[in-house]
């Protein structure tokens, strides 16, 4: 919805700035450059990416339109679930779970929270680090160190379509130059016409330039902006369970890893203490 009235508040100010001037509308009507434009950066973005980046690329994409998935809703979700497969390993023994992180689809515990097994990412996280403690070869060091560099590739591979859709941004201008540059050209090529005629060529190959400048300020640099903060929301929710089972590990009561993990979150989608408290009481009631 954001991605929307935002694009209206572009489109209104810009040209409904322009209207007021007494500029006609019309004018702007250039559909052979935004052929120029848009053709060089596909062109462009094409050429100077792999098929792993372009694919990447276009996956990415829906996200800006989709609603907010890392929510205060869905945190407190993974915390209780958290806390149930905590105190169920306290009481039971780490084995006790191994049936639930091998198919998570099939176990009680997750059956309760919907919305944490529809995300694939945070769930095999999870359930992996799970069946490395339940393993018991590794020391809390060493799941720590790996935490740290899944997280870190899981960033790196997110931040492929971010540079991608930046640099495809920072072209844009440049191809509304080279449109200008070739209206110029057929403009000085046509010299011998009236100068209202000229004026039209002119105005033409002006509207090049500024067409390159509004589409990438004013709608593709702005993709990037919420693909990369939607990268840091997805990086979030991991650090989150990161945080939660180390605190575990380390010998700490189910309540406090799971504190150590809500004390990670942003603070727009962190919920208080007395409200994790009685999430985690209502779900263990169900």
């Amino acid at each position: 919805m954001l991605v929307i009235i935002g694009s209206l508040i572009v489109l209104g100010s810009v040209f409904g700035g322009f209207a007021l001037t007494g500029g006609h509308l019309a004018a702007l009507f250039q559909p052979v450059e935004l052929l120029m434009i848009g053709g060089a950066a596909m062109g462009a973005f094409t050429l100077g990416n792999t098929k792993k980046a372009l694919k990447a690329t276009l996956k990415s994409l829906p996200k800006v339109v989709q609603p907010p998935r890392y929510t205060k809703a869905l945190y407190m979700d993974l915390m209780a679930l958290l806390y149930d497969l905590l105190v169920k390993v306290r009481k039971e023994g780490l084995m006790s779970i191994e049936p639930d992180v091998d198919d998570p689809n099939e176990s009680a515990i997750f059956a309760n929270y919907p919305d944490i097994l529809a995300e694939p990412v945070a769930l095999e996280f999870l359930t992996d680090y799970l069946r490395l403690m339940v393993a018991g070869n590794l020391n809390a060091f060493e799941l720590e160190n790996l935490m740290d560099n899944e997280i870190e590739t899981h960033h790196q591979e997110g931040e492929i379509p971010v540079h991608c859709i930046s640099r495809l941004a920072d072209s844009m201008p440049a191809f509304g130059i080279v449109a200008a540059v070739m209206g110029v050209i057929h403009t000085m090529a046509s010299v011998g016409l009236p100068p209202s005629e000229l004026g039209v060529l002119v105005a033409q190959a002006l509207v090049g330039t500024f067409l390159g400048i509004l589409l990438g300020y004013g709608f593709v640099g702005p993709v990037a902006s919420i693909l990369e903060q939607r990268l840091n929301e997805s990086t979030k929710i991991l650090q989150c369970i990161r945080v939660t089972l180390l605190a575990s590990i380390n010998g700490y009561t189910p309540a406090l890893a799971v504190e150590f993990g809500r004390k990670v979150l942003y603070s727009t989608e962190r919920p208080s203490f007395a409200e994790l408290e009685s999430h985690v009481r209502r779900a263990k009631d169900k």
